[in-house]
Parts: structure tokens; sequence; C-alpha cells
């Protein structure tokens, strides 16, 4: 079984040694998100000789709140990839999210944290309904979450109605898209992302001296820390430059929805890397079996995480809701499929038991990029597609072969 922690199991060796057994696993095809960013770069590098726009001040700004449901739905759905299961439903389970908070709003009166309340809860109830039939039936994840992406769309309609639009007007929620800190907020954020990477990495280490286990070289976890602290002071740089053409309303700094797409990225990455439920769930998705000889709990294992997909399902909701400042009963049809080209182009296996949520938002950025550039170059959405399924097969196929070299090195 592939968990976080196998390659901190045993003697971990000099940093060389690290270097070396990252190389021989990419050569093996394990090359995790490496594909992913390098294909990051290149888009980037190639939209920007051809656009003009695209390193502008405000199209960085839009690509980042552009991005932010996909990468938030990916997320969510990296739970379901990593059991090797499947949920089609999470798009319209995000729609039916953001209708039942616009149509509470609108025509009940609630305030909005209650409506989003009730938006999530409903998003929770789906997703532990799903892990019912699924976990305890034994229905394939496939044929439940296929029926339940159909079923969807007609509560959608029966909420909304038919032609229906209803318009967000909360001022809470149209500013997590479209509201922005102040610029030393933006700063603030830098310092508590290194202090927080360094704090986790260096209490991570200290439980692993004390349980008797080898720790890497000290010098990969600074090293993390620097780079994703240069990363993130020159994305903070860039979103607080000024972008508005009007003096008169200045507009400036990091969207709202960053941070808070990262809190979520944080709090499901340490429940991956550092909770029991984590390892659990990748053992599952590695060898079921296997998991349940183990003494783990597997139905449960599922429930929990279909639960938690909807979850994040919801989540995105509203973020789209605030995106859009409206919605309607077609709202979440296709991004779960666009959510789950970004898992998997990042490197998360559709086979199960292999990926990390970092690597959902890599690939969503990979996704967001290419929806946006050729956005600026003015081709129609037909090419989007095309590109988009291009580059989920290729990483699809690379899968496939990693997996199967791997399997071969085994035997």
């Amino acid at each position: 079984m592939t968990t976080p922690n196998t390659i901190g199991s045993g003697q971990e060796g000099s940093l060389k040694e690290q270097a070396s057994q990252f190389f021989l696993r990419a050569k093996g095809g394990d090359m995790g998100s490496l594909p992913a960013i390098l294909g990051f770069i290149i888009l980037a590098i190639l939209f920007s000789s051809l656009s003009p726009v695209f390193l502008t001040a405000i199209n960085f700004a839009n690509f980042f709140t552009q991005a932010a449901t996909l990468i938030t739905l990916a997320m969510g759905l990296v739970f379901v990839l990593l059991l090797g299961e499947i949920d089609l439903s999470a798009g319209v389970t995000s729609g039916v999210t953001s209708a039942i908070i616009a149509v509470e709003m609108a025509v009940h009166g609630a305030s909005w944290w209650v409506a989003t309340l009730m938006g999530i809860g409903i998003g929770i109830l789906i997703g532990f309904l799903i892990g019912i039939l699924v976990a305890r039936v034994g229905i394939p994840s496939f044929v439940v979450t296929l029926a339940a992406f159909l079923a969807f769309q007609g509560l959608q309609l029966v909420i909304i109605g038919q032609g229906g639009l209803y318009r967000i007007e909360s001022k809470e929620i149209l500013n997590i898209e479209n509201g922005n800190l102040s610029r030393p907020a933006g700063w603030i954020l830098v310092v508590i992302a290194v202090v927080g990477i360094l704090f986790t990495g260096l209490s991570a280490r200290r439980q692993r001296s004390q349980s008797g286990q080898a720790n890497r070289p000290i010098v990969i976890l600074y090293a993390r820390a620097t780079v994703i602290g240069l990363l993130s002071a020159v994305t903070v740089y860039a979103l607080n430059l000024e972008r508005s053409q009007n003096a008169a309303h200045p507009l400036n700094g990091v969207p709202i929805v960053v941070p808070l797409v990262a809190v979520l990225l944080f709090v499901g990455t340490f429940i991956l890397d550092r909770t029991r439920f984590g390892r659990h769930i990748y053992a599952v998705g590695g060898n079921a079996e296997a998991a349940r000889r183990a003494g783990i709990n597997v139905s449960r294992v599922r429930i929990l995480v279909f639960t938690l997909c909807s979850t994040i399902a919801a989540l995105s909701g509203v973020i789209s809701a605030s995106r859009t400042g409206s919605v309607d009963a077609s709202a979440g049809r296709t991004i779960v499929l666009n959510g789950v080209a970004a898992a998997v182009v990042g490197g998360v296996s559709l086979f199960g038991g292999k990926g990390r949520l970092s690597q959902a938002a890599i690939g969503g950025f990979v996704i967001a990029v290419i929806d946006n550039g050729l956005g600026l170059l003015g081709l129609n959405s037909g090419v989007n597609l095309a590109v988009t399924g291009g580059v989920l097969l290729l990483a699809s196929t690379a899968d496939a072969l990693s997996r199967k070299r791997g399997s071969t090195v085994v035997r």
C-alpha cells in the first residue's frame, strides 16, 4: 500500500541520496507533479508571448479567482480518487448548494450565514447518502454518482425553476471572489505561510524522532519553506499592483478567495499526512482487502470520504456563486469533469492510493491557464475542450504507464 509516510520510514540517508531516489522514481515513471509544473510553465510562456494581456496585473488576479472554484472542487475529488472511486455528482452537488443558498436568501429572507450553513449541510447529507450506497449497499460509485448527477439536475430545476435565475445580493458572499485584502495583509499571509510550514515540519520531525523513526535532512524542510515563501512573495507583490484603469476607484490586493483556498489546502493536507484517518484513506486505496485485514473499518472510511468530498463540493458552490453573482438551474453541470481532469493532470492516480491535494491545486492551475490563455486569444470553447481533453489523456497515459512499470519492477 502507498502512503505519504512510506519514504519517511527507516533510514532516510543524506540529501544526495534523497535526490538520487527522486531521480530513480522519476526514471521509473513516478514523477508526481513535475510534468504538470513543467506544462504550466510552458503554457504560461506560450500565452504570454501570444497575448499582451496575459501578464497584466488585472489578468493575473483574474486567473486566481477563475481557478478558485475548480481547485476547490478538485481537492474534494482527490479524497475519492485516493480510494480508487469516482464522484460524478460533485459538480451538481455544488450547483444544488448554491441554488439553496440563493433561494433561501432571495425568497425566504434568510441571512447569508444561515443560508450558507443550510447549503453546506445539504452537501454533507448528499455525501453521506452516497457513501452509504457505495460502502454498505455495494453499488459501484460510478453508478451511484451518475444517478445523482442526473437526479440533482432535476432537483436544481425544482429549486430554481426552468429558466430561472437568482441574483446573489449578499455582500459577504460576493466579497469571497470580488473582495480584496489590504496590501499589508497580503504580506502578513506570506509570513504566516512560511512560519506555518516550518512549525508543522519541525513538529513532524520531533514526533518522528520520539517514535524512533529517521528524518529526512532538515535542509529539505528549509528548502521547501524558502521556495514556497518566494513564490508567495512574488504572488502577493503581483496581486498588490494597481490593476484599476480608473484612479478614482483603486483596485489592488490579494483576492479574499486566495487565502480561503490556501487554508482549505492546508487543512486537507494535514488530514491526509498527519492523521490516522488520512493513513487509512491511503491504505484502503492501495489495497482495500489488506486494509480490512489490518483492522481498518473500510466501509466507514468510504462513507467519510464521500461525505468530505461533497462537503468540499458544497464550498466550491459558494465560491462559484460569489464569482458569477447569480445562480441558475445549470450551475455545476460541467465543472466536475474539469475537476477530475485537474486532479489527474496534477499527478493524482485514477487507480487509487497515490496523490496529494497540492497536486490537485497544481493541476487546477494548468486547466485554468489553458482556459484563461485560450480565452484571451479569442478561441472558442471547442478548442478549449479539445486541448483540455488532450492534456487529460496524456496525464492518464503517464499514470497508467507508471503503474505498469512499477508492477513490472515488483515482479
